[in-house]
C-alpha cells in the first residue's frame, strides 16, 4: 500500500510537468516560479500544507520501501520453509501409507492364517470324532461262565453239544449271544480266544474252539479223582460273519460253581484291511 501511494505522487508529478511544457514551453525556474505565484494566489496555505504532505509522503515513501522488500523477503522465506514443511508433511503421508498397506497385508496374512487353522482345528476335530466312533465300533470284547447261579454237572451227554456260557461278566459289542453260546465277528481282524475247563472225581472233561463247524483247539484233562483243570487259547483271523463257540465232547462232563470254574472268553486284538486278510 505504501508504494503504491508513492508510485501515484511520482506520476502526479511527472505529468503536471509534461503538461506545462506542452501548454508554454516553461522552462523548470518558471515553473517552480509559477506554481509558487498559482499557490499563493489561490491559497497560500494549503500549499504550505500540501508540501508538507508531500514531503510527509516522500519521506513515508523512503521508510515504507525498505520494509516491503523486508516484508516481502520475510513472506518468501516463510512460504519457503512452509514449502519444506508440505514436502516433509507429503513425505510422512506416504510413509504411513505405506505402514498402513504393510500392516493391512499382515492382517489379511494372519486372518487367512487364522482360518487356515480353524479350518485345520475343524477337520481335527472331526478327525477325532470319526476316530473316536471308529474305536467305538472296534471295541469288541466278552466273557462268560457256564452257570448263573448255583452249582452242578454239565454232562456227560452221548453227542457233542455247544456250551452257553449264561452268566456274562463283558459283552462290549454285543458280539457274543448268551442264548446259543456263539460269537459272531463283527468286524475282520484278528481275535483271540480262550477257554478254562474243570471237572470233578474222575470223568474226563474236555471241550473244544470251534471256528466255522470246524475245531481249532482243546481242552483236556483225565484224572482219577479229585479235581481236573486245563486250558488252552487261540488268535484267529475272523471275518464279518465267522462264528466262533465251545462244543463239549461226547461222554465228557464239567463242574461248575459260583466260583466260575469253566469259562469263555474272546476280544478284538486289532482290525485287518481285505488286503492284509488276504496276504495272511
Amino acid at each position: 500500500m505504501k508504494a503504491l501511494v508513492c508510485i501515484l505522487l511520482l506520476l502526479e508529478s511527472f505529468v503536471f510537468v509534461v503538461q506545462q511544457q506542452v501548454d508554454g514551453g516553461l522552462n523548470e525556474n518558471e515553473i517552480s516560479q509559477q506554481i509558487s505565484s498559482e499557490d499563493g494566489r489561490q491559497n497560500p496555505p494549503q500549499t504550505h500544507t500540501l508540501r508538507a504532505e508531500a514531503s510527509t509522503d516522500r519521506q513515508y515513501c523512503d521508510l515504507g520501501i525498505p520494509d516491503i522488500h523486508a516484508a516481502l523477503r520475510e513472506l518468501t522465506a516463510t512460504v519457503t520453509e512452509q514449502k519444506g514443511n508440505i514436502r516433509e508433511l507429503t513425505a510422512t503421508v506416504t510413509e504411513q501409507k505405506e505402514i498402513n498397506r504393510e500392516l493391512t497385508a499382515t492382517v489379511t496374512e494372519l486372518r487367512d492364517e487364522m482360518n487356515k487353522k480353524d479350518e485345520e482345528i475343524s477337520n481335527l476335530t472331526l478327525g477325532q470324532v470319526e476316530l473316536r466312533k471308529e474305536n467305538r465300533d472296534r471295541e469288541i470284547a466278552f466273557s462268560a461262565a457256564l452257570m448263573e447261579s448255583g452249582s452242578g454237572y454239565f454232562g456227560p451227554f452221548t453227542t457233542e453239544i455247544t456250551l452257553t456260557y449264561r452268566n456274562v461278566f463283558t459283552n462290549i459289542g454285543n458280539a457274543y449271544n448268551p442264548i446259543t453260546g456263539v460269537f459272531t465277528a463283527p468286524l475282520k481282524g484278528a481275535y483271540m480266544f480262550r477257554i478254562n475247563v474243570t471237572g470233578r472225581r474222575g470223568i474226563h472233561s474236555s471241550a473244544s474252539i470251534f471256528k466255522n463247524g470246524k475245531k481249532v483247539v482243546s481242552g483236556h484233562d483225565e484224572q482219577a479223582q479229585d479235581w481236573l483243570n486245563s486250558s488252552n487259547g487261540v488268535v484267529l483271523i475272523l471275518e464279518v460273519g465267522d462264528v466262533v463257540y465251545v462244543r463239549l465232547w461226547s461222554g465228557r462232563r464239567l463242574y461248575d460253581s459260583v466260583s466260575n470254574y469253566n469259562t469263555f472268553s474272546g476280544f478284538l486284538l486289532f482290525p485287518l484291511r481285505e488286503q492284509e486278510i488276504c496276504r495272511m
